[in-house]
């Protein structure tokens, strides 16, 4: 491999790197603005720098620890660990994310569902039911 080939190489993973991070900058911000309309009013992008502070990606939704992925391969595993260790003590962790061409899906814990789940009342378990 010439040094020129080495350069276009490394050029190439760093782009990658920065749109990324753009890319997940950019769903962060989408998913806060769809929060606010939907009531959520103190909803943000966090105030992550590096990524490691364990931040949640968007604030302002009281309880609740939000990872927000904007990417095409999924790691629910990895990023349910990631949102469970980094939530505070009395914030539900969840990771919500989107690929491209996509709507929004919601990983929760199954417990944590149930709970949620049986304090609906049957007008809105038949609303939620309605929107699958």
């Amino acid at each position: 491999m010439t040094l020129q080939n080495l350069t276009k190489e490394v050029s190439i993973m760093v782009s990658s790197k920065i749109n990324s991070r753009a890319k997940g900058a950019t769903g962060e911000r989408e998913l806060a603005h769809i929060l606010r309309t939907q009531g959520h009013t103190e909803a943000r992008r966090g105030q992550q720098y590096c990524g490691a502070n364990g931040d949640a990606d968007v604030v302002g939704v009281k309880g609740i620890h939000i990872e927000c992925k904007r990417q095409e391969k999924v790691y629910d595993e990895r990023w349910m660990k990631q949102a469970e260790a980094d939530a505070k003590q009395g914030e539900i962790p969840v990771v919500i994310y989107r690929r491209n061409h996509e709507k929004w899906k919601l990983l929760i814990r199954q417990d944590i569902a149930d709970i949620i789940w049986q304090t609906l009342t049957e007008e809105q378990k038949e609303k939620v039911l309605n929107t699958l």
